[in-house]
């Protein structure tokens, strides 16, 4: 696209008018805390990044998971970490903007604790059914669901989680009555949906995928802005009536104070990473869109981010006190 390569000249241009101790940056290996366990999406698509950045930098960046207390254990550690450089937060707006939004208190500060790097890509969800629903589209269960309230449960990544959040967005657009049943992530919560242990979650596309193509489970909508490239022929929410959208960002930051040259670097670099054309196929065969948000622009996403997630909370009551 036009205005990635933009990016990738001006980073080009940029990075020859850095301080020297930025382009001698980085120096020795660098440190990428992922506050998820292995094997998970964000720990998926942080190790790809990993190794882009290891190729353009010349210098390992590694993966250490930090997982717990719903991605705020890895994110308050970055946030605590010394500000050089050499330990950055690859995540899920989960721990950024999401759980604040609705946890009486978390150890760091949204946006002070940390430098903005860049956000990267944006995943959105499908509202995925058990066979046994009576309903195949979206507003045959928001019927439903009206008609019967209280009845009809969903499951969810956890309390606070961005499924969690998710749809109690849409119960609070359509006005519905649903049993919330938190799970310990989003497959566990796909594996209930499919024995018909709960009614409905959201999923994500790529898992869903293959559940609905064996006819497991149905898929009324997915909850983005723009029509799933694994599922094309599935609506989103507002293509099917309901005027809300969920969507959850990846990006990269680091700690408050980390010398501004350093940051710039990193910025540059990402922008670099983002314009290579067979990274972006790669990612979009694992369901993931690109939406690249400079500095700035990530910060601002991040706090617009935790303002309507702090909406959604006080409007369903959703709170975490501990």
């Amino acid at each position: 696209m036009k205005y990635r390569s933009i990016l990738t000249g001006l980073a080009v241009l940029a990075a020859a008018s850095l301080p020297a101790a930025a382009q001698d940056y980085p120096s020795k290996p660098v440190r990428m805390v992922i506050p998820f366990a292995a094997g998970g999406g964000t720990d998926v698509v942080g190790r790809i990044v990993a190794q882009e950045l290891s190729k353009r930098f010349n210098q390992q960046f590694f993966v250490e998971n930090k997982p717990g207390a719903a991605a705020q254990l890895g994110t308050d550690h970055v946030a605590k970490s010394a500000p050089d450089g050499y330990t950055l937060l690859w995540t899920v707006t989960d721990g950024l903007s999401i759980l604040p939004a609705v946890k009486a208190s978390v150890p760091y500060k949204i946006p002070d604790d940390f430098a903005f790097i860049a956000g990267v890509l944006q995943l959105q969800f499908a509202v995925t059914v058990n066979a046994k629903v009576p309903a195949r589209t979206l507003a045959e269960l928001i019927a439903y669901a009206r008609a019967n309230p209280g009845k009809l449960n969903f499951g969810s990544a956890g309390v606070g989680s961005a499924p969690h959040l998710g749809i109690a967005l849409m119960n609070n657009a359509a006005g519905l009555e649903m049993v919330h049943v938190p799970f310990a992530g989003t497959g566990p919560a796909l594996q209930a949906v499919t024995a018909a242990t709960v009614d409905l979650a959201l999923i994500t596309t790529q898992q869903a995928k293959p559940y609905v193509e064996s006819g497991a489970v149905r898929v009324l909508a997915v909850t983005g802005n723009r029509r799933d490239s694994l599922l094309p022929d599935v609506p989103t929410l507002k293509e099917a009536g309901l005027n809300v959208s969920t969507i959850v960002g990846y990006g990269l930051s680091a700690p408050a104070e980390t010398p501004a040259p350093v940051v710039a670097r990193l910025t540059q670099t990402i922008a670099a990473v983002m314009a290579d054309k067979a990274l972006l196929e790669r990612l979009k065969g694992l369901g993931y869109e690109t939406d690249l948000q400079l500095g700035d622009a990530y910060r601002d996403f991040i706090v617009r981010d935790l303002e309507q997630w702090r909406a959604v909370g006080k409007a369903a009551n959703i709170r975490i006190d501990k």
